[in-house]
């Protein structure tokens, strides 16, 4: 079976992929391009196409998902009903698997404290300041962006005031367009990330024992969250497999996994009822506070063209 886009330390797939290994051994795992976006990994599936090298599975933001329809093969996993109505395709092309919450992370040491979306336009932030990828491509970024519209005075219906933020931080030289790594930032090429809770609490872990003191804060006004989405491909050259892996990422255990790695896993709330959700993780994690700042797939599709 071929995944594609999920690197280790994003939501913890990579325990969450040793899982899947431990309970069907007989299945080989093939994990290719770890870093793609969303829109690289339906990219990669056209290239592909007929041939054993095409991913079987994708974990795509929901602007994607939902303008990707045709290229997806409906399927609906044991756990259908568990899932929200308003977190998966009516027919089944994908369904929502695990949020973060939008914040913003930085080397404090360096930088020291961010209070606000203005404090980014300092000189001291001179070329460091990320999106995570392209908007128009990951998911990561395009959040990111509606989190900056949203602090800046927009919402989910004006996207301007987010537009004027970053050409003003382009005019000053802070944004970067470099790739997010920890790499990049234990370096200092990008200071400040735009990036899901999951993925901060990750770089935190991972630099602490490099001497970087990184911070990440969401904004109770813009806590943007929005879930990734599972989808099968509907040309996938290892079918059977693939709807195993869906299965496998639908029960508790995989849940409670992407959980520990700082996600919002979707069957967060039924697992919670039903008493099968860690209590350890849920005990420190950051979870979603009021109403947040979310969209509609026609959101999706209308901002995307």
């Amino acid at each position: 079976m071929n995944v594609i886009a999920l690197p280790h330390d994003w939501s913890n797939y990579g325990e969450v992929i040793e899982g899947f290994k431990k309970k069907y051994p007989e299945i080989k795992v093939t994990e290719l391009n770890p870093n793609a976006s969303s829109k690289e990994e339906l990219d990669a599936a056209k290239t592909n196409k007929g041939i054993d090298a095409a991913p079987d599975v994708f974990d795509v933001g929901q602007s994607i998902a939902a303008t990707s329809t045709d290229y997806l093969a409906p399927y609906k996993v044991q756990a259908w009903d568990k899932i929200p109505d308003g977190q998966k395709d009516a027919n089944g092309a994908y369904y929502a698997d695990y949020t973060g919450i939008m914040s913003i992370g930085w080397n404090a040491d360096k930088y020291g404290d961010i209070s606000s979306l203005d404090d980014l336009l300092d000189p001291k932030f001179a070329g460091t300041v990320a999106l995570n990828g392209k908007p128009a491509e990951a998911g990561a970024a395009f959040n990111g962006y509606l989190m900056a519209n949203q602090l800046a005075g927009g919402d989910i219906n004006n996207l301007q005031p987010g537009l004027d933020f970053f050409k003003k931080l382009q005019e000053a030289g802070n944004l970067t367009t470099v790739d997010v790594t920890n790499g990049t930032i234990d370096s200092g090429q990008t200071g400040v990330v735009f990036d899901w809770t999951y993925n901060q609490a990750s770089y935190k872990k991972e630099l602490k024992d490099k001497g970087v003191n990184w911070k990440y804060k969401t904004f109770p006004k813009a806590q943007v969250v929005s879930y990734y989405n599972q989808a099968i491909n509907k040309d996938a050259p290892h079918p059977a497999a693939a709807r195993l892996w869906e299965e496998y990422l639908y029960t508790a255990d995989a849940q409670n996994l992407w959980f520990k790695g700082g996600a919002n896993p979707v069957l967060l709330d039924s697992m919670k009822e039903d008493g099968t959700v860690d209590q350890a993780t849920l005990k420190d994690a950051i979870t979603i506070e009021g109403e947040p700042v979310s969209y509609t797939n026609d959101d999706s599709t209308r901002i995307t063209e």
